[in-house]
């Protein structure tokens, strides 16, 4: 598959206004993001299929939807839960649902993140960028995997280290995932001549040169349902006039 092949219509930039971003993340937006997660896979199965048919099981876009419809029956049935419970019921839900490497690897970095975030009921870009942090070492933990493996850590590294760069230079939280969405398109992209020395796709050896990781996909597709979800966010806090919520870090 061609660069131009693997392209995908949420690796563009969204629209929206400046650099006044929400500061505050809750449990509300943090629902609302698994939702967007779980829409976008649902959109893109076919297309994470013909990704992993390619150089794997074929089953990555059918599994993917099937563990995110479980999450979200999941943290649905959840009347009141804190951001990092929700996380941690989405990685168990996750792991409890979804075989093969997929389970572990994704399941483990929503617990990580949920346990990264701990029992606050809203949080800043700070402590995000702990959570995502703590993500990344959960999936390197579990899949041995490092940048340039042609997995999904090729897309979630990148993200990790641009969003903490945004914030280094005084960014909002709405620049900083922004700046995470297109690190990790970036990432998933720069997937396709690389020789794959993780998981199945390894198997193939030169032959895996040539296709996107379906992993990569995944997580940068995540990572623009999380700009989407900053950003909407943001926008219904300030057309319903700044809803009321403890400061974060």
């Amino acid at each position: 598959m061609t660069a131009a092949a693997a392209a995908v219509p949420w690796a563009g930039c969204l629209p929206g206004p400046g650099r006044e971003a929400a500061e505050i993340v809750d449990a509300a937006c943090v629902r609302s993001w698994l939702g967007m997660v779980a829409a976008r896979l649902e959109a893109e199965r076919d297309f994470l299929t013909q990704l992993d048919a390619a150089i794997g099981d074929a089953d990555h876009g059918v599994n993917m939807h099937r563990g995110f419809t479980a999450v979200l029956a999941r943290v649905g049935a959840i009347a009141e839960a804190t951001p990092g419970q929700l996380l941690k019921t989405a990685g168990r839900t996750f792991i409890s649902t979804v075989g093969g490497a997929a389970g572990p690897l994704y399941g483990t970095a929503f617990l990580q993140a949920g346990e990264a975030l701990g029992d606050v009921a809203s949080f800043g870009p700070r402590r995000l960028l702990d959570a995502l942090r703590a993500a990344l070492e959960g999936v390197q933990r579990v899949g041995a995997a490092a940048v340039g493996d042609k997995t999904m850590v090729d897309a979630l590294s990148p993200a990790l280290a641009a969003f903490e760069l945004e914030l280094r230079m005084g960014g909002s939280l709405e620049t900083a995932t922004c700046g995470a969405r297109e690190a990790a398109a970036e990432g998933m992209r720069a997937t396709i001549p690389l020789q794959a020395r993780k998981g199945r796709a390894s198997y193939l050896g030169p032959r895996s040169v040539g296709h996107q990781d379906p992993g990569a996909t995944s997580t940068a597709l995540m990572f623009a349902a999380l700009e989407q979800a900053v950003l909407a966010d943001r926008s219904q806090r300030f057309a319903g006039g700044a809803r009321r919520r403890g400061s974060g870090t």
